[in-house]
């Protein structure tokens, strides 16, 4: 997925930067970077975070930088940020989201014969480079941010760190957040606001879909106005978003609690202790433990200092080793008893699949999962969710496509959780994982649960529901 964040002071703001940025570090482990305006030029620094966190790879390097204004970022892909001389200034430029339309968008600018991409590693083009390429088009850089958002199929966030100040543009339909927020002598503008309390700031207000806005240490002026429809991704709440984080005002991990809570009020299932998948269930499960009134335990430890997130490497294999390796049984909290666990979703598969095999050679008596949120039926077209290469990694689709023996089966009816293919695929998920039992999370509990109005959640990758202005 990746964050970024950006700040702007009337004092030097690398300190600031650095910390924000590094606070977006959940959110992507491949590529990290940061761009500071210390007049005339802008100084950039891009490296490589597979194996290494965010602080180690550019600590040593903050004695050389210095400025009042500069954007950092947290990336699964692409070097950021770019460089870009062009006809409005140099500046620099991060991005976030997914690009639907590159192919078209590098073809048309092939066409005008005046255009050139660097390549990236396996012959790819870098999106940001072109999302630049728009940037370019219009006759400021409002205009050109208003068309970049209209030519972006998917969704595209966007820091610029200009001479002006620092630009802040959140996509079309307000799938990613962006929260702007203010310090004496200081604004910043961040994807994830617990960004903001260790460094100082409050948060001053969350832009709309579409709205674009020009940070100066002075204050904040609108460029754009939002527009109308909001469809911001559900699971921030689920998953990706860290616990201390808001979006649209509501508090992620208040959220988790009252989600694992509607998990709790439709289950009946007597065990003896719950637990969350460490770490993203364990708001769901806490929030479950209470309303069910069963003791919260932590069956599982997650070994943190080492093991990245198991779900970013491209081979199964890694991903696997990666999940198995980082988490740590502990069999006194496990032999002969009944457990209930609950994670953020279920994606694939196989890594749950073999978690539940530990816990029974642990001597569990029983495995209950509960996920929080409905089967995934759609692969994310929007975030980058994650990446499998066919929605037919997909476990809920598996099970569909054996159920009806092809992979273009109407799947209405197995998001419908009152009906009977629904309940047939979640026991072909259940005997696969080999779970004592299967429940998943109602879509309408996890929208109540993140208290927006549905018609403003994203919930395309459970009912293929796209909503658009």
């Amino acid at each position: 997925m990746g964050g970024f964040f950006g700040v702007v002071s009337r004092t030097d703001c690398v300190a600031d930067l650095f910390f924000g940025t590094d606070y977006h570090s959940h959110l992507g482990t491949m590529r990290g970077g940061m761009a500071v305006q210390d007049h005339p030029t802008i100084k950039r620094s891009i490296h490589d975070i597979t194996n290494a966190q965010f602080r180690t790879k550019f600590e040593h390097e903050l004695p050389g930088m210095r400025g009042r204004s500069g954007i950092g970022v947290i990336s699964d892909y692409e070097d950021q940020p770019l460089l870009i001389g062009s006809h409005l200034g140099t500046y620099a430029i991060v991005t976030v989201g997914v690009v639907n339309n590159l192919a078209d968008l590098v073809a048309k600018s092939y066409d005008k014969k005046i255009t050139h991409f660097s390549e990236m590693s396996g012959a790819s083009i870098n999106p940001t480079e072109v999302v630049a390429t728009l940037v370019n088009q219009g006759e400021t850089f409002a205009d050109g941010l208003r068309i970049a958002q209209q030519k972006v199929e998917g969704s595209c966030s966007i820091l610029l760190l200009t001479r002006e100040g620092i630009y802040a543009a959140r996509d079309r339909y307000g799938r990613t957040p962006i929260v702007i927020g203010r310090r004496d002598g200081a604004w910043a503008a961040a994807m994830e606001s617990c960004a903001f309390p260790n460094l100082g700031y409050e948060v001053e207000s969350y832009l709309g879909p579409g709205e674009v806005v020009l940070l100066t240490a002075e204050g904040m002026e609108r460029k754009k106005a939002p527009l109308d429809v909001l469809q911001i991704c559900s699971f921030l709440w689920v998953y990706y978003g860290y616990p201390p984080s808001c979006y649209e005002g509501v508090n992620v991990e208040d959220s988790r609690y009252r989600c694992g809570a509607a998990l709790a009020r439709r289950d009946h299932v007597k065990v003896d202790a719950v637990a969350g998948i460490p770490d993203s269930g364990t708001g769901h499960a806490m929030g479950y433990a209470m309303e069910a009134k069963v003791p919260f335990t932590r069956p599982f430890v997650k070994y943190t200092p080492t093991w990245p997130r198991s779900f970013m490497p491209q081979d199964q294999s890694m991903r696997d080793l990666i999940a198995r390796m980082k988490l740590i049984p502990i069999s006194a909290l496990i032999k002969g008893r009944r457990l209930l666990f609950c994670e953020d979703s279920i994606v694939r598969g196989t890594q749950l699949k073999d978690q539940v095999k530990r816990l029974y050679e642990a001597g569990a008596a029983e495995v209950h999962m509960r996920p929080a949120c409905p089967p995934l039926l759609h692969g994310c077209k929007f975030l980058n969710f994650s990446r499998s290469k066919s929605e037919m990694d997909l476990a809920a689709r598996r099970a569909v496509r054996e159920m009806e023996g092809r992979e273009d089966a109407d799947l209405a009816p197995y998001a419908d959780p009152c009906s009977g293919k629904h309940c047939a695929m979640v026991e072909r998920i259940r005997e696969r994982l080999g779970l004592t039992s299967l429940q998943y999370q109602r879509l309408d509990d996890l929208v109540e649960s993140i208290g927006l109005p549905r018609e403003k959640l994203c919930t395309y990758c459970w009912d293929g529901h796209e909503r658009k202005a």
